[in-house]
């Protein structure tokens, strides 16, 4: 594999894509609700001493959560008040799997228009007729989603932490909450894995449909076992801790590999041609 062909492929698409609002959009709205309007309200209304009264009865829609926690933390929370104890479960525990979605949503877009935007823009004839090989056509759209969805996904934890920290400091008497051991695990571990799988089904279903549009609608179904790792957590069903955080890891990287290998197996150019058709 030529890595000079790959960088070709992604310099390419990665001009295409800086053009294209309809697939940048997405990528920066997304970020800014998770990493800034969301932490920015939670806080901001626990923080009020008219809320106060209210954080008991939010407090006990994550006993379920508490109760899974480990020893230390529980000792930890035990002793703060529940306006304290709600900041804390929300912004440690309970928006950390939104920080999945933000890699998925960044990665599928891109990855959708990697060939389903090149048989919009009747550019596909000849990006197929190079003599690039699969692997390096391949690698190179997977690059193009996987570069820009990891710095956007950093820059967001980075936000997200500054603004928690920075919020919550008095409130916490000096103590940062972000990033700790779970934070670090999720961020640079769990999501990598994960956009890689995304990008990986995203190209090839973008490779078999006709339009961008349809690659990106079919791409969404991939955040519903996102959804499910939220409301399992907040349901006390499942903690991403440490360990669980390190087999979805390793989860996640035999997906990807089994998901490449397929790529390479179902990528059939003549196929690709006729679906424009």
């Amino acid at each position: 594999m030529n890595r000079r062909n790959v960088w070709l492929v992604f310099k390419k698409d990665w001009l295409e894509i800086k053009r294209n609002p309809q697939v940048l959009l997405p990528i920066v709205i997304v970020p800014i609700i998770f990493a800034v309007v969301l932490p920015a309200i939670v806080v901001l209304i626990s923080s009020t001493p008219a809320a106060a009264g209210s954080s008991q009865n939010s407090v006990e829609g994550f006993l379920p959560l508490i109760a899974n926690l480990p020893q230390d933390i529980q000792a930890m929370l035990a002793q703060m008040e529940p306006n304290q104890v709600m900041v804390y479960i929300m912004a440690v525990y309970f928006f950390a799997p939104f920080f999945l979605i933000i890699p998925i949503m960044a990665s599928s877009v891109m990855g959708s228009d990697s060939f389903a935007g090149e048989k919009e823009r009747k550019t596909i004839e000849a990006l197929l007729a190079t003599p690039l090989t699969d692997g390096e056509l391949l690698l190179g759209k997977s690059l193009v989603s996987f570069i820009p969805a990891m710095a956007v996904t950093f820059v967001s934890f980075f936000v997200y932490g500054a603004i928690i920290d920075v919020a919550t400091y008095s409130m916490f008497n000096g103590m940062l909450l972000i990033p700790n051991a779970v934070w670090l695990i999720l961020i640079f571990g769990v999501t990598p894995a994960l956009a890689l799988c995304s990008i990986g089904l995203t190209v090839i279903i973008s490779a078999r449909v006709k339009g961008f549009k349809e690659a990106q609608q079919i791409s969404v179904v991939l955040l519903l076992p996102i959804l499910g790792l939220l409301f399992a957590q907040v349901s006390g069903l499942l903690i991403l801790g440490p360990v669980v955080l390190a087999a979805l890891i390793g989860l996640l990287v035999l997906v990807d590999i089994a998901i490449f290998y397929l790529g390479m197996k179902v990528f059939q150019r003549e196929e690709i041609l006729s679906r424009q058709s």
